[in-house]
């Protein structure tokens, strides 16, 4: 929710779902009332912290959980990757992700609840590997096998640090 100078969709929800109010709302846009005392309002958000405190007294927060670390692998293993390898003209003969090097991806590039950003950086990897064997003459670079320690030269820094774990007594 963000406030403009095209107005506050904070205030508006506060509006509709006070209790006192809505049954005599006015939508300002079309200039009629409408009652919306037996109206129920889904909303979806990635993060409630963006929500005015206010407002967010005034909802039912019904918190979904993304898909655990082995369903992701799972998911990674028997389709995105293999999608990925397709995609980019590459065989699973030539590309191999190491599993430790999938669950890296997961923990330290990507911890959304979905897939889209894993699949996005497997697809990197994808297009790094393929230039790598298309520049490769001699042909002597199959198979590729991706290790977690080398992820930071595939992916660049991770953007992820577990902070129990780096945390200096």
């Amino acid at each position: 929710l963000g406030q403009s100078y095209q107005g506050d969709p904070a205030s508006a929800l506060l509006e509709v779902l006070d209790p006192e109010q809505n049954n005599a709302f006015v939508d300002h846009y079309l200039d009629l009332p409408f009652d919306l005392s037996k109206v129920l309002f889904i909303a979806t958000a990635n993060s409630i912290s963006g929500i005015p405190a206010p407002l967010l007294d005034r909802m039912e927060v019904i918190e979904l959980p993304g898909y655990t670390l082995e369903e992701k692998e799972s998911i990674a293993n028997k389709y995105v990757i293999p999608r990925e390898l397709k995609n980019h003209g590459l065989k699973p003969s030539q590309v191999k992700l190491e599993k430790e090097a999938l669950r890296k991806i997961m923990s330290d590039y990507a911890r959304e609840p979905g897939m889209r950003t894993v699949q996005q950086l497997i697809a990197k990897i994808c297009r790094k590997a393929a230039a790598k064997i298309v520049k490769d003459t001699k042909r002597t670079i199959t198979p590729m096998i991706i290790k977690a320690d080398e992820l930071k030269d595939w992916l660049g820094p991770k953007r992820f640090y577990n902070e129990i774990a780096e945390r200096v007594s």
